[in-house]
């Protein structure tokens, strides 16, 4: 038996896009009252009013506890409650080994990946703990399972990722406050675009010859795992491509 979703509060971060924009999408469907952030504004103000949600975005930087905490304030001028917390904003820099690697890309990766995901749940708890059965849903990757090479410092923020969902589950444990992590793998989103800065042909040949993943596939099952019975929490789901048996074993098809 699935729990309704319609009139609950579902606060999304990294909204304005890939998994985040999909997940607007879907779960407004579901009739749910939206609070979306991301640093591209402009383009929340738009999935907001395609979605008939005005006013549902607000600006968010989860690298900056300034910004977070502005946005927890108007996140509370809102609601007194949160039904839903999706932490979403992330993703990776470059390919780089270790030796090679640069400052600059492993903070963005653990500034967004880590710091942004306690950051923003420190921030929305107090809204949460009073309310049993929200959800605190948190974007991993088949990554923090098992690392590949090119990919160290992503893998290792995509671990921490999955450790802080498993300690929030401990933390958590008595309050009614479900925990998990959703882990997938290839999906075709902006994160490829943005992991090779821009270089579309690059990012483009990551899917060559395969049926990756889909944004929607993402926010089908992220409104699944929201809607499950208070009783019932999905700690952990990994979820991959048919074509992508492990990390390094991908089914990609030849053009005749």
């Amino acid at each position: 038996m699935s729990l309704s979703l319609s009139g609950k509060w579902v606060l999304i971060t990294g909204a304005s896009s890939g998994f985040g924009e999909a997940a607007a999408r879907a779960f407004a469907t579901q009739g749910c009252q939206l609070l979306l952030g991301a640093r591209r504004a402009d383009r929340l103000e738009k999935i907001a009013a395609e979605i008939r949600r005005p006013g549902a975005g607000h600006a968010l930087d989860v690298s900056s506890t300034a910004s977070v905490e502005k946005f927890a304030e108007w996140v509370r001028s809102k609601t007194s409650k949160v039904d839903v917390l999706l932490n979403n904003a992330g993703g990776a820099q470059g390919l780089d080994t270790v030796a090679t690697g640069r400052d600059e890309d492993w903070e963005t990766m653990f500034q967004s990946n880590v710091l942004g995901l306690l950051r923003v749940t420190r921030a929305v708890l107090p809204l949460m703990v009073n309310n049993p059965g929200s959800s605190i849903l948190n974007i991993g990757s088949i990554a923090g399972h098992v690392a590949y090479d090119g990919g160290t410092v992503y893998c290792a923020a995509k671990a921490g990722e999955r450790k802080i969902t498993q300690g929030l589950r401990l933390e958590l444990s008595g309050t009614g406050v479900r925990v998990g992590s959703l882990d997938p793998g290839l999906a075709e989103t902006e994160f490829s675009i943005v992991r090779f800065k821009g270089d579309a042909a690059r990012a483009n040949k990551v899917y060559q010859g395969i049926h990756p993943l889909t944004a929607g596939d993402i926010a089908e099952t992220l409104v699944w795992m929201a809607s499950r019975p208070p009783h019932v929490n999905i700690d952990e789901m990994i979820i991959k491509p048919t074509d992508q048996a492990a990390i390094h074993k991908v089914f990609r098809r030849t053009k005749p």
